[in-house]
């Protein structure tokens, strides 16, 4: 069977202009929301909050939403390879049909890597005390919590440990891209080959796995994200980031085999692997939901109400409403109920159509769930939802429908001498 791809003239299409609309919303950003004006030093930070006039509010706005975007989605990329390595670990044989759709999505990480590094670099090297507090020399030395957090919370610290994670993350998603693309040119295996090959995988694979336990899933959403509140801390934030990536990771894969489906390709991948692909929606879309409320009910169960800030900046007090109160629980409707309502049915999780309709839904409503991560912290009140926000968001799409593209039409569709190719041809859940 015919397992190569060629991408059709509407995909590149769709590409290239979310990308020109992208760099269009750059340009704007770059001229009209003066990014590289000075930042003004302000006394109100000492107090543990920020002044977004003093640096400008369009500079803080361009900055911010190039942070959000290109966390998010580096990590909504990321996920596809811990993703490939924790099904290796278990030795899961039903994954196998549509790996390489796992293997493009997390081909993209090099690239979208190197612009958050820059975009990171740029706004710590750049002195951006509007987006990271800690930034400010005189705030810290008068602030005993900033203080006693600047053994990590630096410059130095940061860049090092950004610049090696994201290296860790290239090189073993590498390295498991490789073994998998080898064993198409390496031939049919026997017992013994396969065997050796499988426990190869599964050695890199935990190696992945570590290292996305020492990143993802503790230290870099406190760098990249919870430090914009650096007064504020919670021992389920990373992995509520965690969970909100995954599951738009998952979605991102389930787009990705039912276009490829619709555009006649991946003949092995069936109902039964869709339904895996959406109990895995299901599934973390209510894990998301369980640490969205344990983060906000741990501080009153253990009563510490100097952890309430973090909610009252985004849906307000009894007295006066937050600014983002309508989005923070919007999200909770997209990212929660929606899933919970539509995807408990085992027959929606077989239908294409809705399984399409819920996958965009939920990296939209995460999409969301980071813009209200972000914005509070950097913005305060100051932040709306304008084209420029979505510009910068297209221009990350079509980022990484280049790569995905690039991948499948470069590769065959399927890993034909996998071991476990014959299971997940078979596979019925």
């Amino acid at each position: 069977m015919n397992h190569q791809f060629e991408l059709p003239g509407s995909y590149k299409k769709w590409t290239y202009g979310l990308i020109g609309a992208g760099i269009i919303a750059l340009l704007y950003g770059l001229i009209f929301l003066h990014p590289f004006a000075p930042v003004a030093h302000h006394t109100a930070a000492a107090a543990g909050g920020h002044d977004a006039h003093a640096a400008g509010v369009d500079g803080t706005r361009f900055w911010a939403v190039l942070l959000q975007n290109s966390v998010f989605f580096l990590l909504v990329v990321n996920a596809a390879m811990f993703f490939i390595c924790v099904t290796t670990m278990a030795m899961a044989g039903w994954v196998v049909a549509f790996r390489r759709v796992s293997e493009a999505v997390s081909s993209a990480v090099p690239i979208l890597g190197i612009i958050t590094f820059v975009i990171l670099m740029a706004i710590v090297w750049g002195g951006r005390t509007d987006i990271y507090h800690w930034l400010d020399k005189d705030a810290v030395a008068k602030d005993h919590i900033l203080s006693g957090k600047s053994g990590f919370l630096n410059p130095y610290f940061f860049s090092i440990w950004s610049a090696i994670t994201i290296f860790l993350w290239w090189l073993l998603g590498k390295k498991m891209r490789s073994m998998s693309l080898q064993s198409d040119s390496d031939g049919a295996m026997d017992y013994e080959t396969g065997k050796k090959w499988v426990f190869k995988n599964t050695v890199y694979a935990s190696l992945f796995c570590v290292v996305f336990a020492l990143t993802v899933a503790s230290t870099i959403p406190w760098f990249w994200l919870m430090s914009i509140d650096p007064h504020w801390y919670s021992t389920m934030y990373s992995w509520y980031t965690f969970a909100s990536t995954f599951v738009s990771g998952m979605s991102l894969i389930a787009l990705f085999v039912i276009y490829m489906k619709n555009q006649g390709q991946l003949s092995y991948v069936t109902d039964e692997h869709l339904h895996d692909l959406g109990k895995f929606m299901f599934a973390f879309s209510i894990f998301w939901t369980y640490l969205w409320f344990s983060q906000y009910m741990l501080i009153w169960y253990s009563n510490q109400p100097e952890e309430t800030k973090y909610f009252v900046e985004r849906i307000g007090t009894a007295e006066k409403a937050g600014p983002y109160k309508g989005i923070f629980f919007f999200n909770l409707i997209v990212n929660f109920l929606c899933p919970l309502l539509i995807l408990m049915k085992k027959g929606t999780k077989r239908n294409w159509t809705m399984v399409t309709f819920m996958a965009v839904l939920i990296i939209f409503g995460h999409w969301i769930d980071f813009y209200q991560m972000v914005m509070p912290g950097t913005l305060h009140e100051n932040a709306h939802l304008m084209p420029f926000e979505f510009g910068i968001a297209c221009l990350f799409i079509g980022l990484i429908m280049w790569g995905v593209g690039r991948y499948l039409s470069s590769h065959s569709l399927l890993t034909k001498n996998h071991p476990f190719l014959k299971e997940s041809m078979i596979h019925h859940t």
